[in-house]
């Protein structure tokens, strides 16, 4: 008996509406990380997340990061303690903007393959056990603004083609076992600014094209062989410019460098590329807290067996499985294929279905990506409040981020800690220095609201007296959050007190009536009012809230910070500044921070860089007010400074510090003042 077209057309209709296999139920994408998960990751051990069953976009691949039209757009796996190799099957993320595998060990060469990511922008295989040349194909990479190839096992020449990455930022190729000469062709990357090419084994002369980089900050060469004569127009980079112990080295101008002879003058923009020896130690950074899979001396070299093989048959399988991801697309075109809020184990993921917008800043240090393991209250499709999307876009980090620019909360990079908070180095991505507060949650104002308003108040302070913040990030999983500033070099203002005879830190008297005129001038801007911020009281000036810069430029920090913390925390901090002398008297009455209680500590302060004491003796009042220099002056100025100045400090120290807070005066007066006792001869 026949079968009727009823049962033909239903039985055609249930096999179209059935699933593919569990191999085809994602995309190519999918494919292709599996291929990538059992190379990086061979013994299933980090990668567990990683199933053929999820979907990479959903918030469950461990790592991985989507745009807005759900493609991968970036892997972030860094210090994962991977031990496989980066495969060729990567090619098959066609949409990776960013590939972050640093502070693993991974071993074996870069896939040729990986020149195929024409939408790479940053490239961070950094601190691993990579191995063999620098492939010549990376020159295709056209939107590449960051490689980070440091600290690797990395040999022969660097290839002129990395001349072709016309975007290139920063590339950083230190501590491998690099020989051959520097290619002039790094000299056509006109948007250089960051190249470090320190503890390699390159030989010949600097390239005189390096110097027309118009945005090059950083060159670092240290440690090499290289000869011949330092272009003089390097001086331009002034301490960016580092080149000890390569003594073939000649110049003028340049500490610790021979003048040259005619034997020295080379042609320094034809250099010969050279592949010499291999053998050697690596450099591991000092601030790099890992466990590396080497022995005392150096890493040993993997097999360099072909892998011409694997590359084709990844090829096929992703053209295989493009064919049956093509008859499912449909059914992930109807979703919104946008990487997942990120929730901690707490919360049982209970969120993973909502839709998350991204946002990525090309071209920026900062990161507005999600991942599984962080948490942005700002991004869970709650309101913005007083955040613009711009504001959005430019301060937020996200925690993979803030991770690595510490090398994961390394001990040698903690600058600091309190009670509630620690303060870390760190550099980010384009190569500048930070310092990362991480405060607790509990710490932190329990209304979102609340906080969100805080937050806000600290990005709109920008005043060259101010440190500036650069973003700010939230972690649940954490459960902290991150404010991050630009780093200040020289340290606070208590590191300029109390100091020895003969100390090179000593102050000289321009320098301390500058850095008074600074912190006045930082404390007025707080206080004022104007479209972009309210006023504000700082709370908490001290000696050690002053920054100084390598400019001897004074920075308020912790501006605002208490916009963000309870109450509590607030008066736990209060218990040093009152200890220090710095909290006005009316605070015990009162209980209220006002703009004279600021004007109170400003004072405290000004007694303590003229006397260069950090704590004050009971008798500097009557000192400042009979004239008896010498029992308000540092001594260790040995009596240079100008009298009159002195004074003049000395009566607006003593107005600041007054009693009745009717009685001090504004700021705006102050800096009048000081205006008028520098311009006086």
């Amino acid at each position: 008996m026949g079968i009727s077209p009823f049962f033909c057309s239903l039985l055609l209709l249930l096999v179209l509406s059935c699933p593919p296999p569990a191999r085809g139920r994602g995309n190519a994408e999918l494919g292709a990380l599996m291929d990538v998960k059992a190379s990086l990751d061979p013994e299933n051990t980090f990668l567990a997340s990683w199933t053929v069953a999820g979907h990479p976009c959903d918030g469950s691949f461990e790592g991985v990061g989507c745009n807005e039209k759900g493609q991968v757009a970036n892997i972030s796996l860094q210090g994962k303690g991977l031990t496989g190799k980066v495969s060729p099957a990567i090619a098959g993320l066609k949409h990776l903007t960013g590939l972050y595998l640093h502070y693993n060990s991974l071993h074996g060469e870069i896939p040729t393959e990986i020149s195929n990511l024409t939408e790479l922008s940053d490239l961070y295989l950094n601190v691993n056990n990579l191995s063999g040349n620098i492939p010549p194909q990376l020159g295709n990479l056209t939107s590449l603004q960051v490689l980070q190839l440091c600290y690797n096992q990395f040999t022969g020449s660097i290839p002129n083609q990395l001349g072709s990455l016309k975007k290139l930022t920063v590339l950083a190729l230190q501590s491998n076992q690099l020989t051959g000469a520097i290619p002039a062709s790094l000299g056509d990357l006109g948007r250089l600014m960051r190249l470090d090419l320190s503890f390699n084994r390159l030989f010949g002369s600097i390239p005189t094209r390096l110097v027309d980089v118009p945005s090059l900050e950083v060159l670092d060469v240290r440690n090499n062989t290289l000869s011949g004569n330092v272009p003089p127009a390097l001086n331009r980079l002034v301490d960016g410019f580092q080149y000890a112990n390569n003594p073939g080295l000649c110049g003028v101008g340049f500490l610790g460098l021979r003048a040259c002879s005619f034997l020295d003058h080379t042609n320094p923009n034809r250099p010969e590329p050279y592949e010499g020896a291999t053998t050697g130690t690596e450099n591991i950074p000092e601030t790099a807290n890992l466990k590396l899979n080497c022995s005392q001396i150096r890493c040993a070299h993997s097999s360099k067996a072909s892998q011409a093989s694997v590359g084709v048959g990844v090829i096929v399988v992703i053209f295989v499985l493009s064919a049956i991801g093509f008859l499912t697309i449909s059914q992930y075109r109807r979703r919104k294929q946008k990487l997942g809020s990120a929730y901690d184990a707490s919360d049982n993921r209970s969120s993973t279905g909502q839709a998350v917008e991204v946002y990525r800043k090309n071209g920026s240090p900062l990161v507005s990506l999600e991942y599984s393991s962080g948490w942005d209250p700002l991004a869970d499709g709650r309101s913005l409040g007083v955040f613009t999307q711009e504001v959005l876009q430019s301060f937020r980090f996200n925690l993979e981020e803030v991770e690595s620019a510490t090398q994961y909360f390394a001990r040698k990079n903690l600058l600091g800690r309190s009670n509630f908070s620690a303060t870390y180095r760190g550099i980010l991505r384009d190569g500048s220095f930070v310092a990362i507060k991480s405060i607790t949650k509990t710490s932190c104002k329990s209304e979102e609201a609340e906080f969100l308003r805080g937050l806000n108040i600290l990005t709109s302070l920008k005043h060259e007296n101010l440190v500036r913040l650069r973003g700010f990030c939230c972690s649940r999983g954490r459960g902290e959050c991150f404010l991050i500033y630009d780093f200040v070099p020289n340290g606070h203002l208590l590191c300029y007190l109390d100091l020895k005879e003969g100390d090179n830190r000593v102050l000289e008297w321009p320098t301390r009536v500058s850095i008074i005129s600074g912190i006045a001038k930082g404390i007025e801007h707080l206080h004022g009012c104007n479209i972009n911020k309210p006023a504000l009281v700082h709370q908490n000036i001290s000696a050690e809230k002053v920054l100084i810069d390598q400019r001897f430029k004074p920075l308020l920090s912790d501006s605002g910070l208490h916009k963000l913390l309870t109450n509590d925390t607030v008066f736990s901090v209060l218990k040093a500044s009152a200890a220090m002398g710095y909290l006005a008297p009316e605070y015990t009455t009162t209980g209220r921070f006002t703009e004279k209680s600021d004007i109170y500590a400003f004072g405290v302060l000004v007694f303590q860089i003229l006397s260069g004491k950090r704590k004050l003796p009971s008798s500097i009042r009557s000192a400042a007010e009979s004239c008896r220099f010498s029992d308000f002056i540092d001594k260790n100025l040995r009596g240079n400074f100008p009298e009159y100045e002195a004074l003049k400090l000395a009566k607006i120290a003593l107005m600041c510090t007054h009693e009745c807070p009717e009685k001090r005066p504004s700021m705006e007066a102050i800096i009048q003042d000081l205006g008028n006792c520098t311009n006086t001869v």
